[in-house]
């Protein structure tokens, strides 16, 4: 984290409230008001946003130093158009939104420092959105099980990346906007071909370039190339 975002998680952690939310619970709801902005010290949060049709897309998962309910933010938009969700036990800072702006709004150099976050923010969902419309079902798989190793990856023995962040079948079609039938059989295809292995929800990549062949990946900084 760079020293300047350290300042705006100092607004959070000098002005907010802090709260302990558990496993399962919602910290807010697509269509409720939307009043505050959080800054996520511990844990895992989902985001996400439901069809009319009830067929959930999980648009990030976050972890430490994400900030959650920024849409709102200087703008009249006056409800969350998503639901985050507490994935693993978490402990948050919440501002208001009113006061945050007051505070950005006096502290002009935090103020610009948080709208480049902003833009890199927006640059990683436009990076997203691009590989689920344009590379199918596979290149969406391909390119979140990427996305997953950029942010939680840990390397392990013979040049294997460990992801460490268990996931069940269904969260990793919620990610990739799909079937979970259709992700149980493509992740079964890569560990044939011995792409990758997983065990009780935990996944390791054994060959990181084949996926990043497969989609043409373009190498997008890490700061963008995230799932958080």
């Amino acid at each position: 984290m760079d020293n300047m975002f350290e300042k705006i998680k100092e607004l959070f952690q000098n002005h907010g409230v802090f709260i302990k939310v558990n496993k399962g619970n919602k910290i807010f709801l697509e269509g409720e008001r939307a009043k505050e902005i959080y800054y996520i010290q511990s844990g895992v949060i989902s985001i996400s946003q439901e069809s009319e049709t009830g067929k959930e897309l999980t648009i990030r998962i976050c972890g430490p130093d994400s900030i959650i309910g920024e849409g709102s933010l200087f703008c009249n938009l006056v409800y969350n158009s998503m639901t985050a969700k507490v994935l693993e036990p978490s402990t948050l800072y919440v501002l208001s939104r009113k006061s945050l702006e007051h505070l950005l709004e006096e502290q002009p150099t935090v103020m610009v420092e948080y709208m480049k976050w902003l833009q890199t923010e927006n640059l990683k969902h436009q990076s997203r959105l691009r590989d689920l419309v344009l590379n199918g079902k596979k290149g969406a798989l391909f390119s979140t099980l990427i996305r997953l190793s950029n942010t939680y990856g840990k390397p392990v023995e013979n040049d294997s990346i460990f992801i460490d962040f268990q996931l069940t079948n269904t969260e990793i079609a919620n990610l990739c906007a799909t079937s979970r039938e259709m992700i149980n059989r493509m992740l079964n295809d890569l560990k044939k071909h011995e792409i990758i292995t997983f065990d009780k929800g935990f996944i390791t990549i054994h060959d990181l370039q084949f996926l990043k062949n497969e989609i043409a990946c373009e190498n997008c900084p890490l700061q963008i190339c995230r799932i958080d």
